[in-house]
């Protein structure tokens, strides 16, 4: 039993050697056999160049790492394929953002209304609001014309009389002229506003009918 124990620690110690041996011969041809990569890549005036080192300026050309049998391995992509991708990627998050945008808008829109009667009503009461706002502004600037047309009578007498235009008359028509004016671009604001309203409630009306199925 003895000489069986000592010959199997000598096997195992021949074993152990001869593993070593074996993967230090391995690393040897490794590294004798290996080779340096190969770059292929184009200059500013677009020539091709094949090389071991890749120069500064492959950044914004773009290279390519050949095997031995020629074949990319890795590729770098040039400055313009690098802003092309960039815009393009910003082109899809932009078309998601929309995308979710309008998925959001829809889910309002049918919570909202049931029928198209429904948004024919809300746009009714939306336009009734600018309807008011520019009667008022009707009524009001009659009544400004009305002085604006005495107080440019008394100037016009003043000035046939030859006499110079007080102060205070120059300053009541100036306060006419500008209310005038006012009150022009808030019925010109309200009419926009009221073309604005039914533009969105004919796109809301549209969009129901696609969601809800009820389109012919």
């Amino acid at each position: 039993m003895r000489i069986d124990k000592q010959n199997c620690r000598l096997w195992q110690a021949t074993v152990r050697r001869t593993v070593f041996r074996a993967l230090a011969v391995a690393l040897l041809l490794s590294a004798g056999t290996s080779e340096a990569a190969l770059y292929r890549w184009v200059d500013s005036n677009g020539r091709v160049h094949y090389s071991d080192t890749l120069p500064p300026t492959y950044q914004k050309s773009g290279a390519a790492e050949l095997n031995k049998q020629g074949n990319i391995i890795k590729r770098t992509q040039s400055e313009a394929e690098r802003k092309a991708e960039a815009e393009h990627q910003a082109e899809q998050l932009r078309i998601q953002q929309e995308q979710q945008k309008q998925v959001q808008l829809d889910r309002a829109l049918m919570s909202t209304y049931t029928t198209e009667a429904e948004i024919d009503l809300a746009r009714d009461r939306a336009l009734e609001h600018h309807k008011l706002a520019i009667k008022g502004a009707e009524i009001r600037a009659k009544a400004v014309d009305a002085n604006l047309a005495e107080l440019n009578g008394r100037v016009a007498a003043i000035e046939k009389a030859g006499q110079p235009i007080s102060s205070n008359l120059k300053e009541q028509l100036d306060q006419a002229i500008n209310e005038s004016l006012e009150l022009k671009r808030l019925i010109l604001q309200n009419e926009e506003a009221m073309v604005q309203v039914r533009d969105k409630y004919a796109a809301d009306k549209a969009r129901f009918r696609v969601l809800s199925g009820s389109q012919p």
